[in-house]
């Protein structure tokens, strides 16, 4: 599939922005809605890009489509259309720009933590088991490699921050935050999700290392029901691995933006502005990744 230009900005003449994120733009779309449209921005080392990713936010949100479907058994979500002809009329005047890459969805009240579920020891999960074989606080088999299946999956939340990285914290520390029973339900559901997860991936060929969900509260937080929203188990949220190329002790063979990392890494790029832009054949690669594992995770072409 021939790629579309990369989408890096959007303006929807009469919706407020309610915030822009590194991919994300949010537009205020009446009392109960908010619109969310997946640009092509691409981020890395907590800084976007100056090059986009040929329709990755084409990608990411029909990839978070599907997964919202198959897992709303476990939790409901906050998607109420990706249909423009069901957006607000201001929207709809620019369908053919935001068909496939944004979602109606129901306001809520974000859960201010992250909640994290791994099953194999990477990123920053190996940094801290590194440093006193511990994850989270939750202590772990001595002896374990770069990219080990753990013993079971575990749970790890983490802060949410405004800027620069999330910081993972321990399950106590987050039952602070947001107190006992919503942490436990949180921990509960994220398992869940994660195991179910897990499951369709590997019958797909692909290994769901870690991933990270967001939930918010439909009405009084800590009193109301708590739905997932944001994304789901995307490239940007989650680590996908090949099975068949799986090999502990070492970096995996990724459908992430890991690649990126490793070309900036290989650039020495200090990780301060300004930002450098992506070669073509780099912005291409990345592209295939991400479609790749669209295609394997749900068995559709886009």
């Amino acid at each position: 599939m021939p790629p579309n230009p990369a989408l890096l900005a959007t303006a929807i003449d009469g919706l407020p922005l309610a915030r822009t994120g590194k991919v994300r733009d949010v537009y205020e779309a009446g009392p109960e809605h908010l619109l969310i449209v997946a640009t092509d921005r691409i981020s890395a080392f907590d800084y976007v890009l100056g090059s986009g990713i040929p329709d990755k936010g084409r990608i990411l949100t029909e990839l978070s489509a599907f997964w919202f479907e198959l897992l709303r058994d476990v939790v409901p979500h906050h998607v109420v259309s990706l249909d423009p002809a069901d957006f607000p009329a201001a929207a709809r005047a620019q369908s053919d720009l935001l068909r496939g890459r944004s979602m109606l969805v129901r306001r809520t009240t974000p859960v201010p933590i992250e909640c994290v579920a791994r099953g194999y020891l990477a990123g920053s999960g190996l940094k801290e088991y590194r440093h006193d074989g511990h994850v989270c606080g939750i202590p772990l088999p001595a002896g374990l490699k770069e990219a080990d299946r753990l013993p079971a999956p575990i749970f790890t939340p983490a802060t949410k921050a405004e800027s620069g990285h999330d910081d993972n914290i321990s399950e106590e520390r987050a039952a602070a935050i947001v107190g006992a029973a919503t942490a436990a339900h949180l921990r509960e559901v994220t398992l869940a999700l994660y195991a179910r997860a897990a499951a369709h991936a590997e019958r797909r060929g692909i290994i769901l290392a870690d991933t990270k969900f967001e939930f918010g509260w439909t009405g009084t937080p800590g009193a109301s029901e708590v739905i997932l929203i944001d994304e789901a188990l995307t490239p940007d949220s989650s680590r996908f691995w090949p099975a068949d190329a799986w090999a502990p002790g070492g970096p995996q063979p990724s459908f992430d933006k890991q690649f990126v990392r490793d070309y900036l890494e290989g650039i020495h790029w200090n990780k301060q502005p300004p930002v450098p832009s992506l070669p073509d054949d780099v912005v291409a690669r990345t592209r295939e990744k991400y479609l790749d594992a669209y295609r394997r995770l749900t068995g559709r072409e886009l």
